[in-house]
């Protein structure tokens, strides 16, 4: 099964949430095109809710360090939440859980912005 994607409003902040496999193929893509397109319509802040992702790979990682890029490189920002452990040790073990901003609540996550 690879990724589902689901976006939210909640106010000014776009959340989406994100559940199956982040791999090397579909799910990778569905991620990038769904920030793609939240950025050309003008979103700023997102939020990637990781809550029900079963697995990540590498690929899946650097998927996620795109997103993040394409986000500020519009003038936004994009926020993790509700990591499972295996995208917590991914992040730790990258030394990339210093580059992104993580929240284990939706409205922590919200009014961070």
């Amino acid at each position: 099964m690879s990724a589902t994607i689901n976006n939210r409003q909640n106010g000014d902040v776009v959340l989406v949430d994100v559940g199956g496999k982040i791999t090397l193929g579909d799910g990778s893509v569905a991620i990038r095109e769904a920030v793609k397109k939240l950025v050309a319509d003008g979103n700023k802040n997102i939020v990637l809710n990781l809550g029900e992702v079963t697995y990540i790979d590498s690929s899946g990682i650097g998927e996620l360090v795109s997103a993040f890029t394409t986000v500020s490189n519009n003038g936004g920002n994009l926020k993790l939440l509700n990591l499972t452990k295996r995208v917590q040790d991914l992040l730790q073990i990258t030394k990339l859980y210093t580059v992104f901003e993580v929240f284990n609540d939706e409205p922590s996550a919200v009014a961070s912005f």
